[in-house]
């Protein structure tokens, strides 16, 4: 495969700079193919004189050796076809080439590698973008933590939620919609396709995901989107919860309530049947009475 061009620094020394840039939810690549194309997935391809790019469909750019400018024209071109457009934070490179070194990172935060081939340029690209989506998704799901963290405070202090059935819904709605979005959108455990042709690059990528602890960081995300599913199923346990309560409560005045009314209604018809004795009583207490009057 072909080398993308360098820039001189030094006799020895020739370097270049990735930039991986977080565009969106997601890319849409189809239709895009093109002679040039290196790769079909990620789709990568040359740009201008000494340009590369690689786009993955889970929202991120890796751009190489282009200037600003051609940065600014490219990422336009591709927008249109970005659905959630956002930009999160980019993760930068800078590449040295030692033709007679080795593959390795360099303690001044740069990478040294032998050339700039187009299967070097993919692996380099591939940590690039898992480590800008990573981060991506751990500011969606420490978002989400921020607001759990406070309720489940109350609710161990004070033994009840501390929120209403609408707001504990939303927060309901915020974990599932943050599990969607990032559970299985970037598969970190996975190695670039190139890998199987070019197994000598293995040792660069394990170097790039140990730089980068992608590794670590999908770890520790996938455990917190567990968490985050558990959250979401006590709330909903704990929603279940007051429903039936407010259901019992119900039924319980319901029942009090027919009981009262025929308590009442025993009370009222002993209360009429009283008047009505009563009053034949004194009906019969009148009639001889009424009978001596003409005797008299």
């Amino acid at each position: 495969m072909a080398e993308i061009g360098l820039h001189a620094n030094a006799a020895a020394t020739q370097t270049t700079t990735a930039r991986a840039l977080m565009l969106g939810e997601r890319i849409d690549t189809a239709g895009l193919e093109r002679d040039d194309l290196v790769s079909t997935a990620p789709l990568a391809f040359h740009v201008g004189q000494a340009g590369f790019a690689v786009l993955y469909r889970f929202g991120v750019a890796v751009l190489f050796g282009l200037s600003p400018l051609e940065e600014d024209e490219i990422v336009t071109k591709i927008c249109a076809r970005v659905a959630g457009r956002s930009r999160g934070d980019d993760e930068t490179l800078v590449i040295e080439t030692h033709q007679d070194g080795e593959d390795k990172a360099l303690t001044n935060g740069r990478l040294a590698v032998k050339d700039l081939s187009e299967e070097r340029l993919l692996v380099i690209a591939d940590a690039l973008a898992k480590s800008v989506a990573l981060g991506r998704d751990e500011r969606r799901v420490n978002a989400v933590f921020d607001t759990i963290e406070p309720f489940a405070a109350e609710l161990a202090s004070k033994g009840r939620p501390p929120w209403r059935r609408k707001t504990m819904l939303e927060l309901i709605g915020q974990t599932l919609l943050v599990r969607h979005r990032v559970s299985g959108r970037v598969a970190v455990e996975d190695k670039p396709d190139v890998l199987w042709d070019r197994p000598d690059l293995e040792r660069l990528y394990a170097r790039l995901e140990d730089e980068y602890e992608l590794e670590a960081r999908g770890r520790t995300l996938n455990a917190k989107i567990d968490v985050i599913g558990e959250t979401a199923r006590a709330l909903t346990d704990l929603i279940d919860a007051d429903r039936s309560v407010r259901l019992e409560w119900i039924i319980i005045v319901l029942i009090a309530m027919e009981i009262g009314l025929s308590l009442f209604q025993i009370f009222a018809d002993l209360h009429h049947s009283r008047l009505t004795h009563a009053a034949s009583s004194a009906a019969h207490v009148s009639a001889p009475e009424s009978h001596l009057k003409p005797g008299n």
